[in-house]
Order: structure tokens, then C-alpha cells, then sequence
């Protein structure tokens, strides 16, 4: 029996996108912060990150499209914060975005990972980008390399 199991390599040499929503920015700068720090860290090389950034989480998904069949990036993090407010709105925007990202991920040319944070108040998103529940922007990079990783492995089995 063979087990493949994600592994986090230091001295990457993948090209990662960023998408990232510029609505409530206080909370995506902090998820984007994250992910290119943790991606750092991890051994990408800066000039090996690109980020596009887009109006907001709606705009999301057409422009990972459009980076995913550009050929320039092995995966992709999404990152952005949708926050209710008193109207269907939010669950319009919540819907169509996580539909289209997860449309995307399973049927595009590279993995995309989810770092849309879809919460009901503000400190409930800023918990997840920085505060106490972490960082989902830094989580989304440690999963890109784990799921690029997997991948390479199923295609040299």
C-alpha cells in the first residue's frame, strides 16, 4: 500500500497568486499580510508571489480564473471578508463566491485555496486574521503547498 501525504518542502520553487479583495481592508490586508509571510517563510521566494488585488470578494473568483489559465502560478490563495450587514447582500455575495471558488479549485488548471472569511461582525473576522482563531490568510498558504505537494506526488507515482 502507498500513502501519500502533503509535505512542506523548504526552498519552494512555485509561483504562487494571491487574489485578495480590497473591501474591508483592515481585515485583507491582515489575511494577505499572513499568507506572503507564511509563504516566506516556508521558502517561497518573493519575486515567486504575485497578488492581484480586486474590488471585492465578488470580483474574487473571475480574476482567479483568469490567473489560473494564465500558466504564471501553480495554485492560488483567495483571500477576503465578507461581514453581514442588514441586508441579502451578504448571503448573495457568500453564495456566489464560495460556489464560483469551489468551481474553480475543482475544475480549473491549478488548486485554490479558500481564504474567504464570510462571519457576522467585524471582531469575528479580525479573530481569524491575526487574533485569537489565528490567521485563515497564513493557513491558506501552509495548504497551497501541502495540496501542490500531494499533487506532484500523484503525478510521480
Amino acid at each position: 500500500m502507498k500513502e501519500i501525504t502533503g509535505k512542506l518542502v523548504a526552498g519552494q520553487d512555485k509561483k504562487i497568486g494571491i487574489v485578495v479583495a480590497k473591501f474591508n481592508g483592515v481585515v485583507t490586508d491582515r489575511l494577505l499580510n499572513g499568507a506572503i509571510e507564511q509563504l516566506e517563510m516556508s521558502g517561497v521566494a518573493s519575486d515567486n508571489i504575485v497578488v492581484v488585488h480586486v474590488p471585492g470578494a465578488y470580483e474574487i473568483a473571475r480574476t482567479v480564473n483568469c490567473l489560473a489559465k494564465s500558466g504564471k502560478v501553480d495554485g492560488i490563495i483567495a483571500l477576503g471578508a465578507v461581514i453581514r450587514g442588514e441586508t441579502d447582500h451578504y448571503t448573495y455575495v457568500c453564495e456566489g463566491t464560495a460556489s464560483q471558488l469551489a468551481a474553480a479549485t475543482a475544475n480549473g488548471p491549478v488548486p485554490v485555496m479558500f481564504g474567504v472569511l464570510m462571519t457576522d461582525t467585524v471582531a469575528q473576522a479580525t479573530d481569524r486574521a491575526g487574533g485569537k482563531s489565528g490567521n485563515k490568510g497564513a493557513e491558506c498558504a501552509t495548504d497551497i503547498l501541502e495540496v501542490l505537494s500531494l499533487e506532484e506526488q500523484i503525478n510521480n507515482l
